[in-house]
């Protein structure tokens, strides 16, 4: 019984690793100067002084963290594994949907003032950003984003198993985003960022499931 459970898991192991998207065939915006993608995990030296944030409370609009991505149209559910060698205030690392300069999330863990944060930059023409702070430093972090109609619902986990929502918020639909894997250093010199088990689930058109069942 043993053996058929160990083989069951192995099964289920290689499946993932199937269905998982590959790295190595997605596109950089903001390309760091050092990164590694090695048995499809990403390992990035995030970018000094870099972050995604437009003009609210703060006054300024900067764009230039390290983005690697690929690029998905209608409804689909992303997961992504993280971790970040956190040093300074505000260094991070993100989950990102793009649509443009203008209309965008990130969310992922986020170093504030000793506390290590569940935060979301939502951007459509000016950000928003909220927070949650965690008990403790957490090894990894794994965040999920699903793309339903005109919203994006944001999930955390500390396990990979069960999952927490922080945010529903409004995402335009009917546009092709980027997905991917983004970190970012505002305030300080860089740091070592890892992502793994990066996947991209395509759901189908809730409309068109509506239409099909009052239509049989």
């Amino acid at each position: 019984m043993k053996r058929i459970h160990l083989i069951l898991i192995s099964i289920c192991i290689i499946a993932v690793k199937a269905n998982a998207q590959k790295l190595n065939t997605m596109n950089w915006l903001n390309e760091p100067t050092e990164w590694e993608i090695k048995d499809n995990k990403l390992t990035m030296q995030v970018t000094p002084q870099s972050d995604y944030w437009n003009k609210s409370h703060y006054g300024f609009t900067v764009y230039d963290g390290p983005f690697l991505y690929t690029e998905r149209s209608g409804e689909f559910e992303v997961v992504v594994k993280m971790s970040g060698v956190y040093k300074t205030r505000f260094d991070q690392v993100c989950l990102m949907l793009r649509i443009d300069e203008n209309n965008y999330i990130k969310t992922g863990v986020e170093y504030v003032d000793g506390i290590y944060n569940i935060s979301t930059v939502h951007t459509i023409d000016k950000s928003s950003w909220s927070v949650l702070g965690l008990k403790e430093k957490p090894k990894n972090v794994w965040m999920k984003a699903v793309r339903r109609l005109d919203a994006v619902e944001i999930f955390y986990s500390i396990d990979g198993v069960t999952y927490t929502m922080t945010n529903t918020v409004y995402f335009p639909e009917f546009k092709t985003v980027q997905v991917g894997m983004m970190a970012a250093s505002p305030d300080g010199k860089g740091f070592t960022a890892t992502f793994e088990d990066f996947k991209i689930t395509h759901l189908p058109d809730q409309r068109r499931l509506e239409w099909l069942k009052n239509n049989q």
